[in-house]
């Protein structure tokens, strides 16, 4: 139970302290004694920032094992069914269509594109910048990073999102280097202009440690609710420096173990367990940032379009078992697929969960997020560019209904991307360029 504090106490970007000679910032969440008496907005009547982010994997659902086609209610089927536990929280859009005037289509990468930036590319070419980095340019403001951009699969050239034609924002995908990056940046070495520190030493040494003097002195003048919210954030903070923490540890020697040929059908990292296992704790450190308003918008690939994640020991990827696995007659599917398609929805259970674990004012981070969820294809063995599965998730800060399906009715996806940018609050009237241009976002789940 928290009480009234006579004096009111600032909103704080970071608490500070002193780190190898240099100063390191541990930024704050919104604690109480920052917002109103509900909870709802800052001290200020400023409202608490609403934030955008995406999250894309490969190779979409199994048709007919998604969802049913049928609205408004969703009904998850077997390969969504880990998200059944976050239904009121989602929105689902299905039967959307890519127009794609007289261009070929250019298969796992124009419907991605398109959903995206709101044009059809000819060829592999992207001109135009994807609605991540538009909605950046409008809500960007006052947070240290514009966008923070996050891949599972190891390899930093996994993003899809695009400044302008053929500028990519590259991906963070170490998540001792993702980390350093949030809790780093307060270091200053008066006699080095570049100085840069040692994730590893900053690990090992503590962040959270070497900021506890003051986060003490700062615990006497906040509400107990509060001071147990700071309990519960730093908890979370030092586990992830536990966990960071043997990653840096060499392994005990083995001598069964025999260093084996790099793989050389993919980057290192897609093999299933480990991509799962990055993807949690870059999503623990990136919705950490997100809570402590280091950026506003951010993005994270579970898998690629041609999704090269692969079970432990199999040299067939994902993308590869679409075209060569058989159909099991007796499931009427790719058995194997399936599987790995559950999998992704795993991930993206456990993504949603991140958000939703984190306590803001009166509700929770994801009640203040808009997440758009994407895939590049409907049936992934026939290369399908119309139906294609995609997401909302978050209320946007009570902008947003939500628990709702949208039957598209063969309109552009692009309608999808537009509703978004004007729940995020962009004067945006129109959005897209020839049949995928839109002007009339879903109004039925705007609020």
């Amino acid at each position: 139970m928290s009480f009234t504090i006579k004096k009111p106490v600032p909103r704080r970007a970071a608490l500070r302290g002193v780190l190898r000679g240099g100063v390191v910032g541990v930024a704050l969440p919104f604690l109480d004694c920052f917002l109103n008496d509900k909870g709802t907005a800052l001290a200020s009547e400023a409202p608490l920032p609403v934030r955008f982010g995406t999250w894309f994997w490969g190779l979409g659902h199994t048709p007919g094992r998604g969802i049913a086609e049928t609205g408004p209610e969703i009904t998850f089927l077997e390969e969504c069914r880990p998200l059944n536990p976050y239904k009121s929280y989602i929105n689902y859009y299905s039967q959307f269509a890519t127009l794609l005037d007289g261009k070929p289509g250019g298969v796992h990468f124009t419907a991605w594109v398109a959903a995206r930036t709101g044009f059809v590319p000819r060829g592999r070419e992207i001109t135009e910048p994807t609605l991540d980095t538009i909605i950046g340019d409008k809500i960007g403001a006052g947070s240290r990073f514009r966008s923070i951009d996050v891949s599972s699969t190891g390899d930093p050239q996994d993003s899809y999102t695009y400044r302008s034609g053929g500028i990519r924002n590259t991906a963070e995908v170490s998540p001792v280097a993702l980390y350093a990056r949030i809790f780093g940046p307060g270091f200053a070495d008066p006699n080095a202009a570049g100085f840069k520190p040692d994730p590893a030493v900053m690990v090992r040494q503590s962040v959270l440690s070497a900021v506890m003097d003051e986060a003490k002195d700062f615990s006497k003048n906040i509400g107990n609710a509060d001071r147990a919210r700071l309990d519960e954030y730093f908890t979370s903070v030092r586990q992830v420096e536990n966990q960071l923490e043997l990653q840096l540890q060499k392994p005990p020697p083995n001598k069964a173990c025999r260093v084996a040929e790099r793989p050389k059908d993919g980057p290192l990292g897609v093999e299933i367990p480990t991509l799962v296992a990055n993807h949690a704790i870059l999503t623990k450190i990136l919705a950490m940032a997100v809570a402590c308003n280091q950026t506003k918008v951010f993005n994270m690939l579970y898998s690629q379009s041609i999704a090269k994640s692969r079970p432990p020991g199999q040299s067939f990827t994902h993308h590869t078992l679409t075209h060569e696995e058989p159909i099991d007659f007796s499931l009427g599917y790719q058995r194997q697929c399936a599987e790995l398609n559950v999998v992704s929805m795993e991930t993206l259970a456990t993504f949603i969960q991140a958000f939703l674990a984190i306590r803001e004012g009166a509700g929770t981070l994801l009640d203040n997020t808009l997440i758009y969820a994407s895939t590049d294809t409907n049936d992934a063995k026939l290369h399908g560019m119309d139906g294609i599965p995609t997401m909302t998730i978050g209320k946007a800060g009570g902008r947003m209904k939500t628990g709702v399906h949208i039957l598209g009715n063969g309109n552009p996806t692009t309608q999808v991307g537009l509703t978004a940018m004007q729940v995020m609050g962009l004067p945006i009237e129109r959005w897209g360029i020839g049949s995928m241009q839109v002007t009339k976002p879903i109004t039925s789940l705007m609020i």
